[in-house]
């Protein structure tokens, strides 16, 4: 098969090895699974023999098909030897992860998208966010990069372990949250309180802005404060994927180490 059918435009195609492995890993529902052939008489990839019998073990079936094939199926021949085509990513309902967390005894610490653009940053960002223990990741229905493949594989497969919350209104859900005990944070360059003195105790969000523009004015208005990263270089800008680390993991400390 050389290209998508109108049926599998209609799922996700996941790409690339570690996003794959972690997609059947999760359980995620997959529908067929294509590798890439050994070549010239070469033995099989081990990433990708360990990627099959995990297939195998779940009753996936895959097929193995030449390099030609795949690179007319991936979005950028960057498919590292295979392609999934899964079912749609399935968000979350934030209501329902803040109640979960709570009911865990521990306070929510979420993420807040507002209109990221680029599937890179969103994907960066979920993959920080697994790594630093945040409870979900909140992105816009509209006017946003959505998960897709692309984010899929940005995440190296954190996508499958950190909810995705969905909501229409980014400044509307950030009002209903500070009624329900939030403090909520954005990070801007010229925010009054520097990152490593933000109070992140408690149930908190922090909002990371597009590529470019920001955080959106009336965004930034529902804030209760807004944090700022020093920076003593000529280019005095960082990208959102690269703040957004910067921030979070400076919350997960504090907010382990009980400090704020």
């Amino acid at each position: 098969m050389n290209q998508r059918s109108d049926k599998d435009a209609r799922s996700d195609y996941i790409e690339g090895r570690n996003a794959v492995f972690e997609a059947l890993s999760a359980g995620r529902p997959v529908n067929k699974m294509w590798v890439l052939a050994p070549e010239g008489g070469k033995k099989p990839d081990p990433a990708l023999i360990k990627i099959m019998q995990l297939a195998d073990k779940q009753g996936i079936p895959y097929t193995k098909v030449p390099r030609a094939t795949l690179d007319k199926m991936s979005a950028d021949r960057r498919h590292q030897g295979v392609i999934i085509s899964a079912a749609a990513h399935e968000y979350q309902d934030l209501n329902e992860v803040i109640a979960k967390v709570r009911s865990e005894g521990r306070s929510p610490f979420i993420v807040i998208c507002d209109e990221l653009k680029d599937s890179y940053n969103l994907g960066s960002i979920l993959r920080i966010s697994d790594a630093a223990g945040v409870d979900a990741v909140v992105i816009p229905e509209r006017r946003s990069v959505a998960v897709d493949s692309n984010v899929a594989k940005a995440s190296a497969g954190a996508v499958e372990y950190v909810p995705v919350c969905r909501v229409t209104n980014i400044a509307s859900t950030i009002r209903d949250l500070k009624e329900d005990g939030f403090w909520i944070a954005g990070c801007d360059m010229d925010g009054d309180v520097t990152y490593d003195k933000a109070d992140y105790s408690g149930s908190f969000a922090v909002v990371i802005g597009s590529e470019g523009s920001g955080i959106r004015d009336g965004v930034a208005k529902s804030c209760d404060f807004m944090i700022s990263i020093p920076m003593a270089g000529r280019v005095n800008s960082l990208n959102a994927a690269v703040a957004a680390g910067i921030v979070i993991f400076e919350a997960a400390r504090m907010r382990k180490e009980g400090k704020r």
